[in-house]
């Protein structure tokens, strides 16, 4: 199953890159796995679930539109709530002031 999610935000530097420096990354349950392109656009990482559930993040940031864009993917009968729930968590926390609005949407 893949989960969208799409973060609108303030204009500013690359919210991708940002996540990709937290040291704080880890004590919400998330850990880069890979970063293509660090500091180039288009560029991505993918973040993984530290959590119970296997799954992970692809992350993308849209400098023209300042979006990020996320791509959750678990595998089997692995339920992706565990890993939207921990990265919301970890931009309403963390980046809570450059992030307007947040747009789930399932993808079959």
């Amino acid at each position: 199953m893949q989960i969208l999610i799409h973060a609108l935000c303030t204009k500013g530097e690359s919210l991708r890159e940002a996540i990709a420096n937290d040291a704080k990354l880890a004590s919400h349950q998330l850990e880069m796995v890979r970063e293509k392109q660090p500091g180039r656009a288009p560029g991505w990482m993918k973040v993984r679930s530290a959590g119970e559930t296997p799954g992970v993040l692809n992350i993308e940031w849209h400098p023209q539109s300042s979006v990020l864009s996320a791509r959750v993917i678990t595998r089997g009968s692995g339920k992706p709530s565990e890993i939207v729930g921990d990265f919301v968590n970890y931009l309403l926390r963390r980046h809570g002031r450059r992030v307007r609005t947040i747009i789930t949407a399932k993808s079959q």
